[in-house]
């Protein structure tokens, strides 16, 4: 597997600089809460299709919160079906249950009559039992990678844990989109340990500002980075 390196894009002017510093994924969001990203309009997905040719993955999710019920599932599907009219080629979505465990039921009938590759969401890192949760995500159909820091809080706290469980796992560490406050220190020890797919998003704006667009030379010096170690860690 070669190395993954997704951006997070807010809007159309994010989309040619992250593919011209090297970026091979996009995730698209639009507002941005304190617990997460939530959906954006299908016209932005198209905007954003129309300024890049790489793989496209926007958030489903209406509100805070990892749960949905009965209605806004409907409207999930419906943003879900409108999203890949739009060019989109995946997404990024995660559903916990009332037991704060991965619903399952609620990803299968939202996904069900779609096929596309999709992340599962920071969600995960709301989930108490880890090992459980790694066990379900394997059986997801579609599912190709798990954005996690390893910890609710972010890589700093969580970050011995993933690699931890990343070299006595090789399998679920060739699902884990590592995220959370990525430093290029935690690049190494993660690559070393088998993980092949990162996530970044205020990393690659001027000042770390959201108010700044993605920043074509920040990609490609994370770009540069991730290649080399995922390079060494292969020996």
């Amino acid at each position: 597997m070669t190395a993954v390196l997704q951006v997070r894009a807010l809007g159309a002017p994010d989309a040619a600089p992250a593919e011209a510093g090297g970026a091979d994924r996009l995730e698209l969001v639009g507002e941005l809460t304190h617990d997460g990203p939530l959906s954006p309009e299908p016209r932005l997905v198209s905007a954003v299709r129309s300024r890049t040719s790489i793989h496209l993955r926007p958030v489903v999710r209406l509100r805070e919160g990892f749960s949905t019920d009965g209605g806004e599932l409907v409207r999930l599907r419906g943003l879900i079906a409108a999203y890949l009219d739009a060019g989109a080629d995946g997404l990024t979505l995660g559903f916990l249950n009332g037991l704060g465990e991965v619903d399952a039921e609620v990803i299968g009938a939202l996904l069900d009559g779609f096929t596309c590759p999709w992340t599962f969401s920071r969600a995960f890192d709301a989930i108490l039992d880890a090992d459980a949760a790694w066990r379900t995500a394997r059986r997801l159909p579609g599912l190709d990678g798990v954005r996690t820091a390893g910890s609710a809080r972010d890589l700093e706290h969580g970050l011995d844990a993933l690699v931890r469980r990343a070299r006595e796992e090789p399998a679920v560490a060739s699902l884990m989109v590592a995220d959370g406050d990525l430093h290029p220190d935690h690049v190494p020890w993660l690559a070393r340990a088998g993980v092949r797919a990162f996530h970044v998003d205020d990393q690659v704006r001027p000042g770390g500002s959201r108010k700044a667009y993605v920043d074509e030379a920040l990609v490609r010096s994370w770009r540069r980075l991730i290649d080399t170690e995922v390079r060494h860690a292969r020996g």
